[in-house]
């Protein structure tokens, strides 16, 4: 690993060879333990750009069956013992779809400043409705889960928050506000997370999202998922269902500037009207590009989605 020293000397070496980047391209750059200059020449350009460096970081797995950097340990020798004496095990080179879900986390922490906020929900009413309408339409319409909820809400709070749902380029520190809520849904498959997309979710009503919520996922799972509806995301909803926790800190998906993390309801006591009561509590734990998001804006946003969720007459309203 280079240290800070060594990779500012090697960004000040690499703007000499007259290749042009940002500072951030080329830190990033310095950091991976490539060259500038090597790049540009590879892809035939002048000026690299992030998603030029992914590019290129793609080609370079492509090419190569097997990386040894990507496997190597520290401490491993060629006899295959450490220098403790001990028998070291063999690494495992991330290939494939981990690698590059790897390659775009370490992009998103590495770059995106993240501060994260968490609030509890009731979701009780929101349960009791959720309960009544698969009693009456599940068999017509499709069984609904809390998933096509969360979406509406995020989608009509976002008419009152728009540079939530909107994408950055640090290349050219242009903010993209989207008119449309193109709703990245963050799915595990056999070959790691995907975020397959629901496009324009602000038009759908909730059967309408539970159902097209089920395709993506089953898509994303069977390898099937189209480039359409893998790309073009604005902001995202991770959710983990049983497993969610009390709390998260989920990773913004890049070039977004906001995730909603959703963790598991549980009953707990509450105060209402001065009585202890039990009610269904959820929290939200979600994270914000501090660069556009202040933490201020954060909260505003997320006691928006918390009126609507808690009031789930609201979202048939508006």
């Amino acid at each position: 690993m280079q240290t800070e020293a060594q990779t500012d000397k090697s960004v000040h070496h690499e703007l000499l060879k007259g290749v042009l980047a940002s500072p951030a391209v080329r830190k990033r750059i310095a950091d991976l333990g490539y060259k500038l200059s090597d790049i540009a020449h590879a892809l035939g350009i002048e000026r690299v750009a992030h998603g030029d460096l992914d590019r290129y970081l793609l080609e370079q797995q492509q090419g190569s069956a097997y990386d040894p950097k990507a496997s190597a340990r520290p401490g491993d020798t060629k006899n295959g013992s450490n220098e403790t004496g001990q028998k070291a095990e063999a690494g495992i080179p991330l290939r494939g779809l981990r690698r590059q879900i790897a390659q775009k986390m370490q992009r998103s922490a590495h770059e995106i400043p993240h501060v994260s906020y968490v609030e509890s929900l009731d979701v009780t009413d929101l349960e009791a409705l959720r309960t009544q309408l698969n009693q009456k339409w599940a068999k017509k319409r499709g069984h609904l889960t809390l998933l096509p909820f969360l979406v509406r809400a995020i989608s009509l709070a976002i008419k009152e928050h728009p540079r939530l749902n909107a994408t950055f380029d640090s290349s050219t520190q242009l903010l993209t506000e989207c008119s449309d809520v193109n709703m990245g849904i963050a799915t595990q498959t056999n070959e790691g997370l995907m975020v397959p997309v629901l496009h324009q979710a602000q038009c759908l009503s909730a059967w309408e999202i539970a159902a097209a919520i089920r395709t993506l996922s089953e898509s994303a799972k069977e390898g099937s998922l189209s480039r359409e509806r893998a790309t073009g995301s604005t902001i995202t909803l991770s959710s983990l269902g049983s497993l969610g926790g009390i709390a998260s800190t989920p990773i913004i998906n890049h070039p977004e500037v906001a995730v909603i993390g959703v963790n598991k309801i549980v009953e707990q006591p509450v105060v209402r009207e001065g009585q202890v009561v039990i009610r269904k509590m959820m929290n939200l734990s979600s994270s914000f590009d501090h660069r556009i998001i202040d933490g201020y804006d954060a909260a505003a946003f997320i006691q928006s989605v918390r009126r609507l969720i808690e009031t789930p007459a609201l979202m048939f309203i508006n």
